[in-house]
């Protein structure tokens, strides 16, 4: 693994200045008004104003310049408050450093600075229907055409693609007997024509997700990211921004937060056995932290920490999981006990936690990853 990063009284302030900002924003009813769960473009605007969105791009693009770490810090207060931060959030962790790595100078002259405004949104265009993890098994299909390529597919778990601006999409470019090869990603507008946005209603009632579905989608050449036929080196590369930061491992923290404050404000105090449990969540969650910091140090550093990013996404949304069934299972029969919002949160929580072990790669794939790079 990757060394732990050192976080400096700088990286305090720094999150302190999150803090009072958050509280400020929660006070003042700024967060209501947004479209639905935790998109919220206003919200999105005004970290932006702040430095808080593309904080280590370039100042060239607009960005602040600053490390991965920063950004961890600043990111970690968002997540552990459950900030709505879906608008920019795909944009800035793995798009930006994509198009700063592999785009052009007009790609990246032309969005990285919208990024860093909170002003270009963008989505994921990597999971299909019978690939799912397996990316290279994608049947996305480009064909060259006069200034461009005809994209034809479907892509599914689109998070928030009804919402926002562009994806990027893995695609096959030409056939090739490696099935690595021949792979390709394109920048598509969601709004061009033969671009049908289908939401997926999941067990909750939410639209998060969705099935996108191109025909024959007009893409100009100068829309292609990087090199026609690299699509595999860039996207994973790409994924060890997705699968390592602390979105990974903090979709429960607040559940487990709320839950700790209920006990107190209710009985006073933890019961020996409820702080036993909390104990061992808290214990596993600093252990994975620690490892998320690494990453982002490696990152800082210029390295591909693609089996280390695989390791802390697979521990990180086990230990989700493992929060929503110890907060459910310490109220056992009791949810009344556990007041209205505590108990709509659980049941939402319990209702979605399948998920977790999905996104960003499915279970049976990162630990394939982690045990080529161990044997």
């Amino acid at each position: 693994m990757t060394a732990p990063a050192v976080l400096t009284e700088q990286h305090l302030q720094l999150r302190r200045a999150v803090r009072e900002f958050l509280t400020t924003e929660r006070r003042e009813g700024s967060l209501r008004d947004h479209v639905g769960g935790r998109f919220h473009p206003a919200f999105s605007r005004r970290l932006a104003e702040r430095g808080w969105v593309g904080m280590a791009l370039p100042r060239r693009y607009g960005g602040g310049e600053r490390s991965a770490v920063d950004r961890f810090v600043v990111l970690e207060e968002l997540l552990a408050d459950d900030a709505p931060i879906a608008a920019h959030f795909v944009a800035e962790r793995q798009t930006a450093p994509s198009l700063l790595a592999f785009g052009t100078e007009a790609q990246c002259a032309r969005f990285l600075p919208a990024i860093v405004r909170g002003e270009c949104w963008f989505a994921i265009g990597m999971s299909e229907p019978d690939a799912g993890s397996d990316l290279a098994s994608v049947r996305t299909r480009a064909v060259r055409t006069d200034g461009g390529w005809h994209v034809s597919g479907t892509k599914l778990w689109t998070s928030n693609a009804q919402h926002l601006h562009y994806f990027v999409v893995l695609c096959r470019t030409s056939v090739a007997a490696d099935r690595h090869e021949g792979l390709s990603q394109l920048i598509v507008d969601l709004h061009t024509p033969g671009v049908t946005v289908r939401p997926i209603t999941m067990l909750n009632g939410a639209t998060d997700f969705n099935e996108v579905v191109l025909d024959t989608v007009f893409v100009p050449d100068d829309l292609v990211l990087g090199e026609v036929g690299d699509g595999w080196k860039q996207v994973t590369s790409e994924l060890a921004f997705e699968r390592s930061g602390p979105d990974r491992y903090m979709s429960s923290v607040p559940l487990l937060r709320r839950f700790v404050r209920h006990c107190r404000d209710t009985n006073g105090a933890l019961t020996p056995e409820q702080r036993g449990e909390v104990g061992r969540l808290w214990a596993r969650l600093r252990t994975i932290r620690t490892m998320s910091l690494g990453v982002a140090a490696a990152l800082d550093s210029g390295a591909a920490p693609t089996f280390e990013a695989a390791l802390v996404k697979d521990l990180g949304t086990v230990f989700e999981q493992d929060v929503v069934a110890t907060v459910h299972r310490l109220f056992g029969r009791e949810l009344d006990a556990c007041g209205e919002d505590l108990e709509r949160e659980l049941a939402n929580a319990v209702m979605i936690a399948p998920s977790f072990t999905i996104k960003g790669g499915a279970t049976d794939v990162l630990r394939t990853i982690v045990a080529r790079k161990l044997r």
